[in-house]
């Protein structure tokens, strides 16, 4: 009997040193200190940097082998969807021949402040972020332009940014290009539609059929879950577990950011989607006084490569203006084909 208590004390004094031991790991990673990755050389860089933008910080990470190597900045989409978690991963290539700058927008990921609220934030708060931000990356890597590159609906933003501000800028590269988001998202519903009937999907086709009215009125948008399951989001890589790895491993995010993330994007996206649907980029943005470059992946269902080109055509662009398909790409292009992507950067800019 004694023996018996014995053996129940040691067993529970174990499961007591399991649990703290698992809460102090935890702890651990919700509140580890972030860092990037270091790249050597003297003129390198590689910084997570918080820069003070319109009254409030913006979490930003800039790399790249020479820090006077022309500087990009990305504009993530979502929106609130960083891609500073996993980014690393396909900028390799530019980061020897340009200064590379992603930041995580005001509300979303690390510069979410818990229990703050950003219902308030609309896209012209994160164009005048952008502007700003653009200021003081110039300012601060003491170059007068960069090259902005907006993603998804990053390039709601960028658009609008470059056409109000070109003076900053050298040139506009839009990948996965928003334009009229009805007619994209109309675009998109054809190709899951047609993808459903060729896999003989009968429930599929049935349901995206019965939604068709309430896309083109602008209540809905095209299912991102069927645009995941015939693959017009992406084809080469598979983004969300990008996020997890980056969020689980990566030493740019810990767990505390990754909740950061996950709070903005299911408290906020839905506001900002349904302000691209009400106010489209083609009737805000008509003129661009800088080389401006649709990048678009051939199988992209997330944003049309059909109604972007439409848009590009009716632009009036004051330098050269180009649409660029990648044939084995969906709506990650800059990552999905990155060594075709880093040699057209190299090719358009370096020349």
């Amino acid at each position: 009997m004694i023996e018996s208590q014995k053996s129940k004390h040691k067993i529970l004094r174990s499961i007591k040193y399991i649990l703290v031991g698992i809460i102090v790991i935890v702890a651990i990673q919700f509140f580890k200190p972030t860092w990037t990755t270091n790249i050597i050389g003297e003129r390198s860089i590689n910084e997570l940097r918080k820069l003070k933008v319109n009254g409030i910080e913006l979490e930003t990470m800039i790399r790249g082998y020479d820090k006077d190597n022309p500087i990009i900045i990305f504009v993530h989409g979502g929106p609130c969807c960083s891609e500073i978690p996993y980014a690393r991963k396909y900028q390799d290539l530019l980061e020897k021949d340009f200064t590379v700058v992603n930041y995580d927008q005001r509300g979303s990921g690390k510069s979410y402040e818990v229990g703050k609220d950003y219902s308030n934030v609309n896209a012209n708060t994160h164009v005048g972020d952008l502007i700003e931000l653009t200021k003081n990356i110039e300012q601060y890597l003491g170059q007068d332009k960069v090259i902005l590159i907006g993603h998804s609906y990053g390039t709601y933003l960028a658009t609008r940014a470059v056409s109000q501000e070109p003076e900053l800028y050298r040139a506009y590269v839009g990948i996965g290009q928003v334009s009229n988001m009805v007619e994209g998202e109309l675009d998109s519903l054809d190709k899951c539609v047609e993808a459903a009937k060729l896999k003989e999907d009968k429930e599929a086709y049935e349901y995206l059929e019965s939604i068709r009215k309430n896309i083109e009125s602008g209540d809905m948008i095209t299912p991102r879950e069927y645009i995941r399951k015939y693959n017009f989001a992406a084809r080469n890589i598979d983004e969300n577990g990008d996020y997890f790895k980056g969020f689980l491993f990566g030493p740019e995010y810990n767990w505390g950011d990754a909740v950061r993330f996950y709070s903005a994007s299911s408290k906020y996206q839905q506001g900002l989607i349904k302000e691209v649907v009400d106010k489209p980029i083609t009737e805000l943005v008509k003129t661009i006084d800088v080389p401006v470059y649709f990048l678009m992946g051939k199988h992209d269902g997330m944003t049309s490569p059909k109604i972007a080109e439409k848009y590009l055509n009716s632009l009036d662009v004051k330098a050269e203006k180009q649409m660029v398909i990648f044939e084995d790409s969906a709506h990650y292009p800059q990552f999905e084909e990155k060594e075709k992507f880093y040699k057209w950067m190299c090719d358009t800019f370096l020349k």
